[in-house]
Order: C-alpha cells, then sequence, then structure tokens
C-alpha cells in the first residue's frame, strides 16, 4: 500500500473515505491534509457550538492553498449519506440570477467535520442566524463587525478601533468577544438576546457610525478603496441575513494555517498582538478553554 492510498476511517459511528492523506495543502509549512484533518477533530468540542444549526458556505482549496480556490454552499453529489442538511430559497433580487434552492451542509459531529476536511474546505463561513427545529431561519442570535485594515493599517489600528465597540457595546449592555480573523483584521462577536432588535444589520450600521464619530482619522464605513487606505473598514453588512462571516477556530486559506482565533481583551491590547496558527489555537484551548462561550 503506498503512503497516499485511500483509507477507510469511523468517526463517531459514521465511516469515511479518507483520500490523498499526504497532499500538502499549505506548502510554506508542509501542513498535509491528514493534518487539516487532525486540526478539525482536535477542535472540535469547541467549533462545533460555533458551527450547530448554521447553514456552512465552503470554501475550497482541493490542490491546497497555492491551488485553484472556489466558494461552495449547494452539498456536493457524492455526499454521505448520514450528512445533515437544510434547503432554503435565495431570490437573488438584483443581482441578475435565477431563483433557487440552495441545500447547505449543517455540522452537528465530529464527523462532519472530516468530512469537510477531507473534501479541502479548508474555510467554514457561517451567518448570524441558525436553522430551527422545522428547518426554518431563526432570527439572529449574534451581533458580527469586521474591522477590516487598509495598509499601511494593520493590526495594531483593528485593535484601537475594537477597544473602542467593546466600550460602546459596554454602555449599550453587551459584552463583545474580540476575533483574531486569522486574515489581516478582527472581528468582534456579540450575542443578541430574544429581546433584542430583530433588525441586527441596523444595529451594527449604528455602532459603525458611532464608531465613525469616535474617531474620524482612523474608521471609514464605506467600501470605497481609496477611502480605507491607512484607515479601518468597519463592515457592518455582514449582519445581512444573505451573508457570512468566517466561522470561529476555522482554518484560513492563508500561506501558513492560520486560523480565527477568540482572544482576550488584555492580549488585545498587547503591542506583540499577531494572527495565530493551528498548533497555538490547541495549544491555547487546552489551556485557556474556549474564550467564545459567554
Amino acid at each position: 500500500m503506498s503512503p497516499d492510498s485511500p483509507v477507510t476511517v469511523t468517526v463517531e459511528g459514521r465511516t469515511l473515505r479518507l483520500t490523498h492523506l499526504d497532499k500538502v495543502m499549505y506548502p510554506e509549512t508542509g501542513t498535509t491534509k491528514a493534518d487539516v484533518i487532525g486540526y478539525y477533530q482536535a477542535i472540535a468540542p469547541v467549533l462545533l457550538p460555533q458551527l450547530r444549526d448554521r447553514a456552512i458556505t465552503r470554501k475550497r482549496w482541493p490542490d491546497g492553498v497555492d491551488g485553484p480556490v472556489f466558494f461552495e454552499k449547494n452539498v456536493p453529489r457524492g455526499h454521505p449519506d448520514w450528512l445533515r442538511t437544510a434547503t432554503f430559497h435565495h431570490s437573488d433580487r438584483g443581482r441578475g440570477r435565477e431563483a433557487r434552492d440552495v441545500e447547505y451542509v449543517l455540522a452537528d459531529d465530529t464527523a462532519t467535520l472530516v468530512w469537510l476536511a477531507q473534501v479541502a474546505a479548508l474555510e467554514l463561513h457561517t451567518p448570524q442566524w441558525r436553522v430551527g427545529a422545522k428547518g426554518s431561519r431563526l432570527a439572529p442570535d449574534r451581533l458580527v463587525v469586521d474591522l477590516d485594515p487598509g495598509a499601511p493599517a494593520g493590526l495594531a489600528e483593528c485593535a484601537t478601533v475594537a477597544l473602542a465597540a467593546r466600550d460602546l457595546l459596554r454602555d449599550a449592555g453587551s459584552d463583545a468577544v474580540p476575533v483574531l480573523s486569522g486574515s489581516k483584521g478582527i472581528h468582534l462577536y456579540a450575542p443578541l438576546t430574544p429581546a433584542a432588535p430583530a433588525h441586527a444589520a441596523d444595529v451594527a450600521r449604528l455602532l459603525a457610525q458611532a464608531l465613525g464619530e469616535l474617531l474620524p482619522d482612523l474608521v471609514v464605513t464605506t467600501m470605497a478603496r481609496p477611502d480605507r487606505t491607512g484607515r479601518v473598514f468597519v463592515d457592518w453588512s455582514q449582519n445581512n441575513p444573505a451573508k457570512t462571516t468566517v466561522t470561529p477556530y476555522s482554518l484560513r486559506g492563508r500561506d501558513t494555517p492560520t486560523v480565527a482565533t477568540p482572544v482576550t481583551w488584555e492580549e488585545l491590547a498587547s503591542p506583540d498582538l499577531r494572527q495565530l496558527q493551528a498548533d497555538e489555537v490547541l495549544e491555547r484551548v487546552s489551556r485557556l478553554g474556549d474564550l467564545m462561550t459567554p
């Protein structure tokens, strides 16, 4: 048997066929598909609560991060018959597309995570709403704000904006969790209770406007690229029900296996702040537990 022969494994009573385990997914670090599968198995206890009952959009790199990449919403052909899925209708008004039904994958168990890693879905993106018991779309249960720096601004500038946002949210009676995006910036997550306004995007937009007034030389709230040079774009639009954000604890398809990583506010204020990689995140979780837990 060659080192790269298919392997049949059983995960939580589910049978999966794993292939190309020696394929290098991150050439800069030599991280293989087997390593990616191992990460998703190990991080499952804290990742699954973030994915549970959320429709997953997968970002796939079949030949590794140096190769082609594509987003995938519909469950692919040949998927295991035990995968849990949910179907939603998309009208896509104004986008020039025909209305269609999309069957999304839901990840409630480690076996599904292993399957996602097997198909090279390195990044797992989810909306801010969950799927109800009868397959309906529930109201958003969290608010997310994406802080995206425009060069030469970077992570330090994002942290300054994040700390200001923390104070505004605390004044409004909400505690946020900062998450290093694993790419360039920072995401802020705040829970929405059933009593909170249903229009989370409106709440996030008001927060972005307040940050723009508080830090006018640093914050920009428009998507126009020229306006973002040297400033931090506060993207509130990801609270639109049609949009998704990379899920906390998901890998990123960067040069190295960075991870969307929850951190403490004390860490966010550190001058040594940087994006973290998979092995570091696993060590942190074993030491600090799940920082996404309210």
